[in-house]
């Protein structure tokens, strides 16, 4: 049975990793009908990143046990482990096969280096694991004059049996480039593959490893340059001012003769359709042309040999679903939507054939499994639990729910309530996601879970400024920190109690990063809504925040400064009418107990900003507690610090709004 060999792979990856310390004590077991322990929902994925071999024969995943991750690899073919790495305390970020015989592990750290200008970054480093040889080696390792730290996403360009890793680094001794190097994952040996300048943003291969376009942005002019190939050089075909939503490049076409590009494009429109987002740009002519879709698409899917378009994703209120172009990619898909036809499946990883492929389903009853599916051999298998410790029958329900804000607009969302209750006059909690931009969907939220297991209701709101419901409902979000973003929060809090399915005498507010602000802004800008407010690494001071970005980029009037400007509705750091939304400047009217959370080693929103708003609470005589997470970067990214977010989140709610 594969879970079985899952697990026992994962066993002998720890057990070979003399490094890693021991894993922490396992919470007492809960007794019938009580809830898992906190530690169940705030834990790391005990499974995570699993992703298939070229050929399919092998799989490749992280495996968790308290703190310490490793990676772990088994043959499925004859039916074994083929042993694993430790990886540690270290935060994986990415997992990918070389060939069909090597691993490549990609991790990060929060990093100061003085010497090289390098002050609290995330840096991000890969490690190649051979299995037959049971090696690790750093990718870019004894190249002269590199710093060891990718500069890029990775490539991996397979020539007949041959596999080699393109990606960009920095060298010593070419301070205005940013290079694409060529790393051999055997020998180690890297020399450059292409020279590339600072201002290259992006590009993209064909299958020989070659760049056949490029995107040139120039943070003085705010100028966005598509330039292709021609040859041994590149000829800028396009170019558009862009002080914000810069063009992407996303891949090849779906003929390999052109490349996406996703882009703002009026001058295109035709009257009787509407603008397209992704056009396909010819690679010898130049010429765009729209690619539409029968949707709007949430990303766009590559075939895995060729890199080419060939399919869609999308995300609704019933979760993601997929649309194929390619004959052989859309029979996989049919046979995995009908296999779990009310799951949402979305898909991890697959073969190079389109045979085989891992797909991962949350939410009704399902707090996360990893599945196997085979079309050769017309079986499907369970692989392992992103969430073991919270069992089916504890998965809280969580519902689609849509209503009116107060100027008419409507606002999707997602109410979960507590397991084996009615949704009758509970206590409520709001739980607001971060970006602003992002979106909260139908699948198991660890938060939202945890929440629901203490006796809430949690609303998720996806408020105007989200993504996921068009261009319109996006920009209806600008400048609308502390406004309507905010009251949109709150008119659901008033629609709820309307149905009589929450107390509104009974609510607090909880979030992270922008969703911090929203809890803070609750607090203080809203009065009469939330009985308490937790901000998890929230922004405090608007302009103190922008601020910031400008101080972090080659240029104060930045891409970052122009983005917060546009949602915050500010005019850079100098602008004093963001004091009037900056909850830390309106700590004497705050109306209800506030915990700050926050990670020092954040490098998006930085510590300064829970450190100013307990401050100004202090000052004021304002009820506040604050707690500082060693070691913990923006995204909650480590176990003990992500368990203790959690129980300090519940002990606060809990003795400020009890649910009973």
């Amino acid at each position: 049975m594969l879970y079985l060999r899952v697990v026992a792979a994962a066993s002998l990856a720890f057990s070979a990793c003399l490094f890693v310390s021991p894993a922490r004590a396992a919470d007492p077991s809960p007794g019938a009908g009580d809830p898992p322990p906190l530690s169940a929902y705030g834990a790391l994925p005990s499974l995570e990143l699993v992703q298939l071999s070229p050929s399919g024969h092998k799989m490749a995943f992280i495996t968790v046990i308290g703190e310490n991750r490793a990676l772990a690899v088994i043959d499925l073919i004859n039916d074994r482990s083929l042993g694993g790495a430790g990886v540690g305390g270290s935060k994986v970020r990415d997992l990918q096969w070389i060939g069909d015989e090597r691993v490549l592990v990609t991790t990060s750290s929060t990093e100061t280096l003085p010497e090289v200008g390098i002050f609290r970054r995330e840096l991000y480093v890969g490690q190649v694991f051979d299995p037959a040889r049971m090696r690790t080696n750093n990718l870019i390792r004894g190249a002269s004059g590199l710093f060891p730290a990718l500069m890029s996403g990775v490539a991996v360009v397979r020539t007949g049996d041959k596999s080699n890793v393109l990606v960009r680094a920095w060298s010593f001794s070419d301070s205005n480039g940013i290079n694409l190097y060529r790393v051999d994952p055997v020998s180690g040996e890297t020399r450059r593959a292409e020279s590339m300048d600072r201002d290259v943003e992006d590009y993209v291969l064909d299958t020989s490893g070659r760049s056949v376009a490029r995107s040139d942005y120039d943070e003085r002019t705010r100028i966005w340059s598509l330039l292709l190939r021609r040859g041994d050089r590149f000829e800028e075909t396009w170019q558009v001012t862009a002080p914000v939503d810069t063009p992407t490049l996303i891949g090849l076409g779906p003929t390999g003769e052109s490349v996406i590009v996703a882009a703002d494009r009026p001058d295109l429109k035709r009257d009787d359709r509407e603008e397209a987002d992704y056009y396909d740009v010819n690679l010898q002519t130049g010429a765009w042309r729209p690619v539409r879709f029968d949707f709007d698409p949430a990303g766009l899917l590559f075939h895995p040999v060729t890199g080419r378009l060939m399919g869609a994703t999308r995300l609704d209120d019933g979760g993601r679903r997929y649309a194929f172009a390619d004959n052989d990619a859309g029979v996989l898909w049919a046979t995995v939507e009908k296999t779990f036809p009310e799951g949402a499946p979305a898909l991890v990883s697959w073969s190079d054939d389109l045979k085989t492929a891992v797909v991962f389903t949350s939410g009704v009853r399902d707090s996360g499994t990893y599945h196997f599916i085979d079309l050769k051999g017309g079986a499907t298998s369970p692989i392992g639990a992103a969430y073991q410790g919270v069992p089916s029958d504890r998965v809280a329900p969580t519902l689609p729910i849509a209503f009116k804000a107060a100027d008419g607009l409507e606002i999707h969302g997602y109410l979960t309530t507590p397991v084996g209750r009615e949704a009758a006059n509970l206590p409520l909690i709001v739980l607001a996601h971060g970006g602003p931009a992002a979106q909260d969907r139908l699948a198991f939220d660890w938060w939202a879970q945890a929440l629901a297991s203490r006796g809430y209701a949690v609303l998720q709101a996806n408020f105007r400024g989200s993504t996921g419901y068009g261009e319109d409902f996006l920009a209806a979000g600008y400048g609308e920190w502390g406004r309507k973003m905010q009251t949109d929060l709150s008119d659901g809090v008033r629609w709820l109690a309307e149905q009589g399915k929450i107390d509104p005498a009974r609510v607090c507010i909880v979030g992270a990063s922008y969703g911090g602000y929203a809890a803070l802004a609750g607090a203080t800008l809203e009065h009469g809504v939330y009985r308490c407010a937790v901000s998890v690494a929230g922004v405090s001071d608007l302009r103190r925040m922008v601020t910031y970005e400008a101080g972090r980029g080659e240029r104060r009037d930045n891409e970052a400064v122009r983005y917060w400007n546009r949602f915050m509705g500010g005019d850079g750091p100098g602008d004093r009418s963001l004091d009037a939304r900056s909850p830390a400047r309106l700590a004497e009217q705050a109306d209800a107990p506030i915990l700050l959370i926050h990670g020092r080693d954040d490098t998006v929103v930085p510590i300064e900003q829970s450190r100013a708003m307990e401050a100004a609470l202090r000052r004021a005589g304002k009820p506040v507690q604050f707690i500082e997470l060693n070691g913990e970067d923006h995204w909650l990214s480590r176990a003990d610090t992500r368990i203790r977010m959690l129980t300090e989140t519940a002990r606060f709610v809990e003795a400020n709004n009890p649910p009973d």
